[in-house]
C-alpha cells in the first residue's frame, strides 16, 4: 500500500475532495485524522471509512483548532508524516461588488488557513524525519476569470506561491509541500453554480475534456504527492483541470 504507515490530517475534510481523499488514504494504509468545521457530516465520515480514522473539529482560521488537530494526530497515532490543506471557500462579485469583510473571509479561511495548518505541522514532521504538505489551489491560482470572485483567486495564488517559499525553506529537513490546481470538479462548493445554467455553459466551454472533474480525479493526484513515489518533487504545481490552462 502507498501509504503504508503514514499518519495524515485533513483539513475540510468531511465531504467533497476532501472525504474522498480521507478514504482513499485510509485504502493506502494510512491512518488518517480529518478535520472540519462541519462536525456531524465528518463523524458520519469517519463512521463510515474505518477504525483508522478520528475527526475533529478544525476552524482553520484558528491557532488553536490547528494546534489541537496536529496534537489528536500526534496523541493518537504518534506522528504526523502527511498535511492536505484541502479546506476553502468559493466567491462571487466584482471587485467593486466586493466588499472588505467578503474579502477578509476568504483570504482568511482560503490562505492564512494553508500558513497556519504548515506552520503547526512542520514541527511535527521535523521530529517525524520529513512529511509532505500538500496544499489545494486551484487553476484559478494561476490564471484569471471574469467570472470568478477576486478574493477567491487572489486566495489561491498566494497559496501557491506560499508553497514555493515554504518548500524552499524545509527541503533540507526533507519536508516536501506542493500545489494542487483542479479545475471546475464536482463538489457541495460548486453545486450552486453548476445549477446556473448559463455559468455552467461558460465554464464547460473553457475546459476542453468537456466535462467537470470528479472528487477521485483530484484525490489520486493528491495521494502521488502525499506518498514516497514523488520523494523527488517539491515546490511544484499540479494541475488537474480538464485542459484549462493549457489554451
Amino acid at each position: 500500500m502507498r501509504l503504508e504507515g503514514k499518519v495524515a490530517l485533513i483539513s475540510g475534510g468531511s465531504r467533497g475532495m476532501g472525504a474522498f481523499e480521507a478514504e482513499l488514504f485510509l485504502k493506502e494504509g494510512a491512518k488518517v485524522v480529518v478535520g472540519d468545521v462541519r462536525e456531524e457530516e465528518g463523524r458520519a465520515l469517519v463512521d463510515k471509512i474505518g477504525d483508522d480514522s478520528v475527526f475533529v473539529r478544525l476552524d482553520v482560521t484558528s491557532e488553536s483548532d490547528w494546534a489541537a488537530a496536529v496534537n489528536e494526530a500526534v496523541d493518537r497515532y504518534g506522528k504526523l508524516d502527511i498535511l492536505v490543506n484541502n479546506a476553502g471557500i468559493s466567491a462571487r462579485g466584482s471587485i467593486e461588488e466586493t466588499t472588505v469583510a467578503e474579502w477578509d473571509r476568504v483570504m482568511d479561511i482560503n490562505a492564512k488557513g494553508v500558513f497556519l495548518g504548515t506552520r503547526q505541522a512542520i514541527p511535527e514532521m521535523r521530529k517525524a524525519g520529513g512529511g509532505s504538505i500538500i496544499n489545494i489551489s486551484s487553476q484559478l491560482g494561476l490564471v484569471g476569470m471574469s467570472e470568478s470572485s477576486p478574493q477567491y483567486q487572489a486566495s489561491k495564488g498566494a497559496v501557491r506561491i506560499f508553497t514555493k517559499s515554504a518548500a524552499v525553506q524545509y527541503a533540507a529537513e526533507g519536508i516536501r509541500v506542493n500545489s494542487v490546481h483542479p479545475g471546475p470538479i464536482v463538489t457541495p462548493m460548486t453545486e450552486a453554480r453548476r445549477s446556473d445554467a448559463a455559468v455552467q455553459e461558460v465554464m464547460i466551454s473553457r475546459i476542453p475534456l468537456g466535462r467537470y472533474g470528479e472528487s477521485e480525479d483530484v484525490a489520486y493526484g493528491v495521494l502521488y504527492l502525499a506518498s514516497d513515489e514523488s520523494s523527488f518533487v517539491t515546490g511544484s504545481e499540479l494541475v488537474i483541470d480538464g485542459g484549462w490552462t493549457a489554451q
